[in-house]
């Protein structure tokens, strides 16, 4: 099922849920197909990586791996915390912002 998510690329979000509860991390990509998101630092796996060429270099790397945007929580600028998006009508744009103090994301 393909949902339009509240969060965004370039976000700064805190993990709700898992392995890296509490950690934050800006958003690096998105992907709609699974409701999923990539987060700078957090939830790192090893992968096993074939060597492709003669200069490349083989073995274990470190990635981030994807995590359920239901365990993302955006964070407020202003709040400093985990909180809800709401809209509001900016002029003649349609704008995010914070359900608690109504700071513009």
């Amino acid at each position: 099922m393909l949902t339009k998510s509240k969060i965004r690329k370039g976000d700064t979000v805190q993990v709700l849920a898992g392995k890296d509860k509490g950690k934050r991390g800006e958003v690096v990509r998105i992907l709609p197909k699974k409701e999923a998101v990539i987060v700078s630092g957090v939830n790192i796996v090893k992968k096993a990586m074939k060597k492709r060429s003669q200069q490349d270099q083989g073995g274990i790397a470190e990635v981030e791996a994807p995590l359920n945007i239901s365990n993302v929580g955006i964070v407020c600028k202003k709040c400093g915390r985990p909180v809800k998006i709401g809209y509001k009508i900016d002029g003649d744009k349609k704008v995010r912002c914070c359900r608690k103090c109504g700071e513009v994301l």
